[in-house]
């Protein structure tokens, strides 16, 4: 039977890693856990557990979560956030391709509970993550803050029944505080690339997030928490878009 290697990132995080590592203990062969140099009890909670603990300057997502994937043992990988946690039945699903390894890769679905609610619909579900893979055929990529796992050209994956549980955010102003951070991020990352930020992106996509998120992904259906996310994604991509503009404006450039 092969055996997984686990791997979590971590920046104080104390209200979430213990349930993030319980639900790995049956699974995993081998965590390790790349922490920020947090300031609460993350590395104390850490030390309860059968745990690689190694600390590491934040540099980025995408970076910090690659270091961590050089650190694995072993070259299946099984990769969770510090605010995930795998379902009864991943578990079992997991176990059960351990003993049955066909694939280069396994897509998961994730499941946000949001404030206290599962939500059902937008993006946020069934919100499909690949986060169980052969290292040697694929690693973290994608445009900071929003990193997706790249497999190699040629590579084969499946789907594994379960769920990734996200406990997202515990309160809106925790979102929008998150959003505040991340946007800082991906607009950095869109000027190093040289995309664009012109007036009718700033106008037109938040619009279409909107009504992708609320009508199309069907975010009506999930209520008043539907109505909250969707209004927060659409003023995301606005906030993102008006971060880029001043990026250029500042540095003289054009958009």
């Amino acid at each position: 039977m092969p055996e997984i290697s686990a791997v979590v990132i971590t920046f104080n995080e104390e209200k979430n890693i213990e349930r993030c590592l319980k639900s790995l203990e049956r699974v995993a062969d081998e965590i390790v856990v790349v922490d920020s140099f947090s300031t609460d009890n993350t590395r104390e909670i850490c030390g309860s557990f059968n745990v690689k603990f190694i600390q590491n300057s934040f540099g980025g997502y995408i970076e910090q979560k690659n270091f961590a994937l050089s650190l694995a043992r072993y070259p299946l990988v099984l990769s969770l956030d510090a605010d995930e946690a795998l379902s009864p039945g991943l578990e079992e699903s997991v176990l059960k391709v351990k003993g049955d390894w066909k694939y280069d890769g396994y897509y998961i679905n994730r499941r946000n509970n949001y404030y206290g609610k599962w939500i059902r619909f937008t993006s946020r579900y069934p919100d499909r993550k690949l986060r169980l893979w052969d290292k040697t055929k694929g690693s973290w990529g994608g445009l900071n803050p929003h990193d997706k796992v790249m497999m190699d050209k040629g590579s084969q994956t499946s789907f594994l029944r379960g769920d990734i549980e996200h406990y997202a955010y515990s309160t809106i102003s925790g979102h929008v505080e998150q959003v505040n951070r991340f946007t800082d991020i991906a607009a950095m990352a869109h000027y190093s690339r040289g995309i664009s930020a012109g007036y009718l992106k700033i106008i037109v996509h938040p619009l279409w997030k909107f009504f992708r998120e609320y009508i199309i992904r069907g975010g009506i259906l999930d209520g008043y928490h539907g109505l909250v996310i969707s209004a927060i994604v659409s003023f995301e991509t606005f906030l993102k878009y008006v971060k880029l503009q001043k990026l250029y404006r500042e540095s003289g450039k054009v958009s």
